[in-house]
């Protein structure tokens, strides 16, 4: 198949990118906005056409989540316009479109793992375009299959595992907020599901993929720095409001992830023993 990764230099691009060597039946077309702008409309319909594009997997996004509040509009093309000229682009070629979302769909009230049919309820610019971008995505194209997940990291560009490395190792105390629960998803196991996905056929329909377990960002943080070694830093735990952020956080955004390992027929590692892999090859 004649493969199309978009915002193939973030996370998950690279983590598809390097699964890509484990698929060599496949050809693959890594972009980024260098290569293929996919806020063009006519751009998008011609390069899917002309490279006869079986699939296509969106990794673009804008995720700069505060930073979204006040620019809106970007926000909107990235996350909302361009899912829709992928999509009708692939329905226009009968191909089949993988569309990444996120948890910030839901306004984290819940008490219980959000389900696919959960009503989304996002209370941010980012959560909102993400969900319009899921629903043109679908309005579009007839093959796609969303994916929402949450709290992404990697080896890859920066995320929340590299800034508390950092950190840990400049300074002897640090505050991470305790009252936000949710579950890390390394990107390299969501890369490798989506490779599952592919591999069996696109089957349709709205998916929720992230790690195993659950846990704060104040336990995440403590994880990150007993494996990575790091014993000079305290970490203490935050309330919400003590560490104020632009755009509203989701104070629970557990995925249940029923749906996806039923219909690919996988098993998904506990965050920890995902997170011990990722902080192994950061060395």
């Amino acid at each position: 198949m004649n493969i199309l990764i978009t915002g193939a230099n973030g996370q998950l691009g690279n983590e598809m990118r390097v699964l890509s060597a484990e698929h060599p039946e496949h050809t693959y077309f890594f972009t980024d906005v260098q290569e293929l702008d996919i806020c063009d409309k006519e751009g998008v319909k011609a390069f899917v056409k002309d490279n006869q594009i079986d699939v296509i997997v969106n990794c673009a996004a804008y995720t700069a989540v505060d930073k979204a509040e006040d620019n809106a509009d970007l926000c909107d093309r990235l996350n909302r316009l361009a899912p829709g000229y992928l999509a009708e682009a692939a329905e226009a070629v009968g191909a089949a479109l993988v569309q990444i979302s996120t948890d910030y769909v839901f306004d984290g009230t819940a008490h219980l793992p959000y389900t696919e049919d959960a009503p989304t309820c996002p209370n941010s610019v980012y959560g909102r375009t993400k969900l319009a971008g899921e629903q043109e995505a679908i309005g579009r194209c007839s093959r796609t299959m969303i994916i929402r997940t949450a709290w992404l990291y990697s080896t890859f560009g920066g995320n929340f595992v590299k800034t508390m490395l950092r950190l840990g190792r400049e300074r002897d105390s640090l505050g991470v907020v305790f009252d936000q629960i949710g579950t890390p998803t390394y990107a390299a196991d969501l890369a490798q599901a989506i490779f599952r996905a592919i591999g069996q056929g696109i089957v349709p329909g709205i998916y929720h993929f992230s790690n195993e377990g659950v846990c704060s960002w104040y336990d995440f943080t403590l994880a990150i720095h007993r494996l990575a070694g790091i014993t000079t830093c305290r970490v203490s735990p935050l309330h919400t409001d003590e560490y104020p952020a632009r755009a509203p956080r989701p104070h629970y955004s557990v995925l249940d992830k029923t749906k996806i390992k039923q219909t690919l027929g996988i098993e998904i590692p506990h965050w920890e023993e995902s997170l011990a892999r990722c902080i192994a090859k950061l060395g």
